[in-house]
């Protein structure tokens, strides 16, 4: 096993503007996702299964939920002190500030750095659904004695326009920068495709502690935006890893090759949590060999009382009552489902209750909520915008309870709303 010291620093500080009115009390990473995960545990589990147990989450915007999940699901081994997922808020070593940026959230925890004093230091975001080798990307950044490696997706030339794209030499060698370009660079030999920026980095630890020192001089703050433009600017080292040549143990034949979601807008998050359905998916969640982990729920299984279920999962302690039919859905864990209710394409966040008689379509309930006996959502979209939240695409979202709601109402946890 290689001897090289790692650390890792997790972006896990999101507002999360894209995914309102699911982050109105929690940040991006601590969304749910699937039947049984939150989104931070794909990256974290990309980590712990590349054998990098050395992370730091730099958080920020509404945090407490992350900071309860990683607190009662991500304990590695408090025996062995290199071994540990551990939060860190702003700590304003510099002054009176928030995390102004990517690149300023880690130059205030360069502390972090001289303390482990590293060969390498991963920087990754949180608010992506996949799996990745990492120790393939640090091996590629090495073999090329690289000073920073950035992972790169290919995406369709014409789709580009959303990304930050990378233009690169056949050998991965970074050449230019475009932001969100009206006309991406193509690939080398590939005219039709372009290569995207991940938001995943490789550095070596040197060459970033240096750059950092000279941005925060500057004034310079991001990553994307400032820091890699200037040192390919400076004759740094840049190289772009590809990550469909990443390999992960355990895959399926018909899973989609170097799945890769960033899941920060509703129809996204929607469209990949649809992803895991079906007898052969997108992205299969159970891998025995790159398993994902999250948190120890140790409450009872699903319960089924009667009605049709198709293609959908359902979390621990749920119970679904007689002459239901639930189409397409995922119903997380302690969920209610009464007597002739209809879910079709539904994600039912924890402790929700869906009363007698109501019909749901395309539609995600928030956590805590209680849908009201022959409630009808989905099937009017202008009318469920006057009461919900309506994505672009089509999808309602209907938002958890205000907190201290239920104390004001004298009800208890999973009770009181009225959707």
């Amino acid at each position: 096993m290689s001897t090289d010291r790692i650390i890792a620093f997790v972006m896990a500080g999101g507002e999360g503007a894209g995914l309102q009115p699911l982050t109105a009390a929690r940040s991006t990473p601590s969304v749910p996702f699937g039947a049984r995960y939150q989104i931070i545990d794909f990256v974290l589990s990309n980590l712990v299964n590349s054998q990098i147990r050395t992370t730091y989450l730099l958080v920020q915007y509404k945090s407490q939920a992350l900071i309860e999940h990683v607190r009662k699901g991500w304990t590695i081994s408090p025996l062995l002190s290199d071994q540990f997922i551990t939060v860190v808020p702003p700590q304003m070593h510099s002054g009176a500030n928030w995390f102004q940026g990517t690149a300023d959230a880690v130059h205030q925890n360069l502390n972090l750095i001289e303390e482990h004093a590293p060969d390498y230091v991963v920087v990754f975001g949180a608010d992506h659904v996949y799996r990745m080798d990492v120790r393939q990307m640090i091996e590629f950044h090495k073999m090329r004695q690289a000073d920073v490696t950035i992972a790169a997706l290919p995406v369709p030339l014409a789709s580009a326009h959303d990304f930050g794209v990378i233009g690169a030499s056949e050998d991965g060698r970074i050449e230019a920068f475009q932001e969100k370009p009206e006309r991406p660079f193509p690939m080398p030999g590939r005219p039709d495709t372009a290569y995207a920026s991940m938001g995943n980095y490789v550095f070596d630890a040197k060459a970033l502690v240096q750059t950092l020192q000279a941005a925060q001089r500057a004034g310079q703050t991001d990553f994307g935006r400032h820091v890699l433009p200037q040192m390919l600017a400076s004759n740094h080292r840049l190289y772009a890893y590809d990550f469909t040549r990443n390999e992960i143990p355990g895959v399926k034949p018909y899973e989609e090759r170097a799945y890769w979601r960033d899941v920060g807008t509703i129809d996204a998050y929607f469209a990949a949590n649809k992803d895991v359905l079906g007898a052969e998916p997108r992205f299969d969640a159970f891998n025995p060999q790159w398993p994902i982990y999250s948190g120890n729920y140790q409450g009872p299984a699903a319960r089924v009382l009667g009605g049709e279920i198709r293609n959908s999962l359902l979390g621990a302690a749920t119970v679904v009552h007689e002459d239901t039919l639930i189409l397409d859905s995922i119903i997380r864990r302690e969920a209610v489902i009464e007597e002739d209710v209809v879910l079709d394409e539904c994600i039912i966040m924890d402790y929700v209750r869906v009363c007698r008689g109501a019909r749901l379509k395309r539609a995600v309930v928030g956590r805590n909520t209680i849908i009201r006996p022959d409630t009808r959502i989905g099937y009017d979209l202008a009318a469920d915008r006057k009461r919900y939240t309506v994505s672009p695409g089509g999808v309602t979202v209907v938002a958890s309870p205000p907190i201290g709601f239920y104390a004001r109402e004298g009800h208890g946890k999973g009770h009181g709303y009225d959707a």
